[in-house]
């Protein structure tokens, strides 16, 4: 085993992110150290795949991919939790990827009002975003992510072994986060190895949340491409991957900061640099027009007054609110549009480094 650590400092909820091949080894030391008698583990992996959590375990499938991240999904793992005779001073693991963190972590938050969680992310997206910060949450018809809870883990083990399963896409998927990063404060990451790209995208969430853990202020910068990007996984039906359509939402992001005077031409096309450079998609399907975009980023959790976006600008990226929506119909009807089909296939075929 051998990687790096990267701490998560929030007084007595501090825990460490663990990176590096053959780190999942480490979670019966951890389940130890937690005191717990009983875990329920639930993975999107094979058992083979799943590393002995030293106590007694029950073993749950888990139902990775947005359709499975509903409230009906925490209420069947909680029924399950009471079967087994979890208690509060037990333990939950997850295993899989970042929809599997979400609900596992949300199920653990909220049965008995709080039991611990370990996450072991399986993904590129979940090792390097969704399994850090606390953040857990389901979705409904009307949007992604808006039921939820805020609930720290006491670890999270991400064993760059598991992404050596993985198909091209579901790590294209994962490095549409890392690409975000470039602009919200990690710096250029290309050309890093893989590991260190992680635990340099897992550093820099890590520092923000450790300073505004429950998004009332700086930690909306980790937004950067979603608000057009959750707009377009719930408008294709989910069959944009979340980290294609956070891609597409940084290059649409970009092309605001341009077009609101935050940033020249030339710092807007870097966004697309960097996203292509990753092999991700940068145009938005031509399915789906912008007046339904429109209307699904008034749904996001950020739009207080108006539309509200992450965007670059000359003091770096913020939150801006009340963006008129005539910029972003504009913006939006001006991005290049290729059938759903030609994104995915982008995506799939990628070359990735």
């Amino acid at each position: 085993m051998n990687g790096s650590t990267v701490p998560v400092r929030l007084g007595d909820r501090s825990y460490e992110v663990s990176v590096g091949a053959g780190v999942r080894s480490s979670l019966a030391a951890v389940v130890g150290r937690l005191g717990a008698r009983r875990a329920v583990v639930v993975s999107a992996r094979p058992p083979h795949w799943v590393p002995d959590p030293g106590v007694e375990t029950l073993l749950l499938p888990a139902r990775d991919g947005e359709r499975g991240k509903t409230l009906a999904t925490v209420e069947a793992l909680c029924g399950e939790f009471v079967r087994f005779g979890l208690t509060r001073n037990d333990v939950v693991v997850s295993c899989g990827g970042g929809t599997t963190t979400d609900v596992v972590g949300l199920a653990a938050a909220l049965y008995h009002r709080g039991v611990d969680v370990i996450h072991l992310p399986t993904t590129l997206l979940a090792q390097v975003d969704a399994s850090v910060g606390g953040k857990t949450a389901v979705n409904l018809p009307e949007g992604k992510n808006l039921v939820g809870a805020f609930w720290q883990p006491r670890a999270v083990l991400c064993d760059t072994d598991y992404l050596s399963t993985l198909p091209a896409r579901e790590m294209a998927s994962g490095f549409g986060e890392i690409a975000r990063c470039h602009f919200i404060g990690a710096g250029d990451l290309r050309g890093l190895p893989l590991p260190e790209q992680i635990a340099a995208s897992v550093a820099l969430k890590a520092a923000i949340v450790e300073v505004d853990e429950r998004d009332a202020g700086r930690r909306h910068l980790l937004n950067y491409g979603h608000t057009l990007g959750h707009a377009l996984e719930v408008a294709t039906g989910f069959a944009l991957r979340h980290g294609e359509a956070v891609a597409v939402g940084t290059v649409f992001a970009g092309r605001l900061a341009f077009e609101l005077g935050r940033i020249d031409r030339a710092r807007a096309d870097e966004h697309l640099a960097v996203v292509r450079h990753y092999g991700l998609p940068t145009a938005l399907p031509a399915e789906v027009d912008s007046a339904r975009l429109v209307g699904q980023m008034r749904r996001d959790k950020k739009a207080v007054d108006g539309l509200g976006f992450v965007l670059d600008g000359p003091g770096g990226a913020e939150l801006v609110t009340d963006v008129p929506v005539d910029a972003v119909r504009r913006v939006l009807d001006e991005m290049p549009r290729l059938p759903m089909a030609t994104l995915v296939g982008a995506a799939s075929d990628a070359v990735l480094t």
